[in-house]
């Protein structure tokens, strides 16, 4: 049954406002894809945090206008899929790849990411890359590497002290020692008396002069 021109209006701008949002998308073709296959596929592409259509190459044109995807969606001939993403473009590759290879009905005609049209070669390479969520969790391996080593050694140091110093308490090691306070104390005050000038002792009293009778 054909479509109305509202009906055709309101599909166009459903369609343009998921597109708005997103940043990549890898357009495809099949024949011959059942509806379990077709559902398949729809499951995959949503797992991989992306939408999918097929989709009319003149809907699909208009709807795509003014977006990042724009220049993927336009001039396209046959059976037309569009499998789109604000997400990670890796992600939807990966995905994508992995089913078509069991999939032979579905291939790919193209696509595109942040606005740069690639081939399907390119498409097939852009899978191979590592995504977004494995970059950053290396990323984050190799800035908290340093700090975790320097806190195990850290928190081993104070472990150890803590041991030895339990360990004297229970033999008794510490038993008639001057507490540790008392000794920073002392020894600061012993070399200051050793290094004072001796007291002049006061002088001895003067013998009395012999009184010279006249």
């Amino acid at each position: 049954m054909a479509l109305s021109r509202s009906q055709k209006s309101d599909k166009v701008k459903k369609l343009a406002a998921e597109l708005e949002t997103s940043t990549s998308a890898i357009i495809g073709t099949f024949a011959g894809l059942t509806a379990s296959k077709d559902f398949e596929l729809r499951k995959t592409v949503r797992a991989a945090g992306g939408s999918y259509h097929v989709v009319k190459n003149k809907l699909a044109a208009k709807s795509a206008s003014g977006t990042k995807i724009e220049a993927a969606l336009q001039g396209l001939k046959g059976v037309t899929s569009v499998a789109y993403t604000a997400g990670d473009p890796v992600a939807l590759a990966k995905a994508l790849a992995t089913w078509v290879k069991d999939n032979a009905e579905f291939t790919f005609k193209l696509g595109i990411v942040d606005g740069k049209v690639i081939t399907v070669q390119e498409i097939g390479e852009l899978a191979t890359m590592p995504g977004k969520e494995e970059i950053f969790a290396k990323l984050l391996f190799l800035i908290n590497a340093p700090a975790q080593r320097l806190a195990t050694v850290i928190n081993a140091t104070g472990h150890d002290l803590a041991v030895v110093i339990n360990q004297g308490v229970e033999k008794e090691k510490f038993a008639g020692a001057a507490p540790a306070a008392a000794v920073e104390v002392a020894a600061p005050v012993a070399e200051a008396a050793a290094e004072a000038p001796a007291t002049e002792e006061a002088p001895a009293a003067e013998a009395s002069e012999p009184v010279v009778e006249g």
